[in-house]
């Protein structure tokens, strides 16, 4: 983030995306200093004016009216979740004094009987952060056989989901297409860093992801933001081979407390098969030792 703050870069980051030609401006075969469209541009598509619009981009300005934002993001030709991304932004609190630390984020047992009750599907809650707060055992298997299932019930030890797509390379050969799933991570803590801009393990997350991963540094640069409520992906499981899962996001409408994450696949399809298999060589094996007395006599 620059001096300007989120909703700065926000803006500067998506007029950058833009050309003149994919909104019908035409340029007459002149030389351009910035690559996508300048802010008198930007200003006049949006129906302000341009040293309005340029203090908003220099955070010198916060008190934009919902139909200013409005004309903004059809502007700069947002979709609902950036829309709503950058209402957010627009309605962050400046920063003040230090933010206090969050409270642990912590199961509900309504949200631990909605988990065992899907059975066989796998399934996981991840806190706003990513963090994994529980997993039914097929979840696990699915997603993170490699770790220790009871990872979650122990905060310091707890696996994020964020962490596991960009620096662990079991997860990393788990998705075919790994950049799709990367930018999906990518989107989605946009999304929750705009609501929760003040949120220090969230900025330390964020900072170490940049730090320790260029492809991720370079993804969040570009201030996309990404919904992921459902989505198809193709999975290269170690256990039970190439399958296709969709992935489900359940989460309350506000985006607050932790999200459930369903993996199901098309009913009778081999991805199907496989996500049975996965449940069958995940199961616990029952003790094989013989009860006391079966088999002998006593006298």
């Amino acid at each position: 983030m620059t001096e300007h703050g989120h909703l700065a870069d926000f803006l500067q980051a998506r007029r950058g995306l833009l050309r003149p030609e994919d909104v019908g401006l035409r340029t007459y075969g002149e030389r351009r200093r910035v690559p996508g469209l300048r802010r008198e541009e930007l200003a006049m598509l949006a129906g302000i004016s341009a040293p309005y619009y340029t203090r908003l981009e220099q955070g010198q300005s916060r008190n934009a009216s919902r139909e200013v934002l409005d004309a903004i993001a059809n502007a700069l030709r947002l979709d609902e979740p950036e829309r709503a991304h950058l209402h957010a932004l627009a309605g962050a609190p400046r920063r003040g004094r230090p933010a206090s630390r969050p409270r642990p984020e912590r199961v509900t047992p309504a949200t631990s009987a909605l988990l065992a009750a899907f059975g066989s599907t796998p399934a996981i809650v991840i806190g706003r952060r990513s963090d994994v707060l529980a997993w039914n055992r097929q979840g696990h298997g699915l997603f993170a056989g490699h770790l220790d299932p009871d990872g979650p019930g122990v905060p310091e030890r707890r696996p994020n989901m964020a962490r596991l797509v960009f620096l662990d390379a079991h997860t990393r050969d788990l998705y075919t297409d790994w950049p799709a799933k990367a930018r999906a991570v990518v989107g989605n803590l946009r999304l929750t860093a705009g609501r929760h801009p003040d949120d220090p393990l969230l900025a330390g997350l964020i900072g170490e992801l940049t730090m320790r991963s260029p492809e991720f540094a370079s993804m969040w640069a570009d201030h996309r933001v990404l919904a992921c409520d459902v989505a198809d992906y193709e999975m290269r499981h170690p256990l039970v081979g190439t399958l296709t899962v969709t992935q489900q996001t359940l989460q309350s409408p506000q985006g607050n407390g932790p999200a459930l994450v369903v993996a199901t696949a098309d009913p009778g399809s081999p991805s199907a098969t496989a996500l049975t298999l996965l449940s069958h060589v995940t199961a616990p094996r029952e003790a094989t030792r013989p009860r006391h007395g079966a088999g002998t006599r006593t006298t």
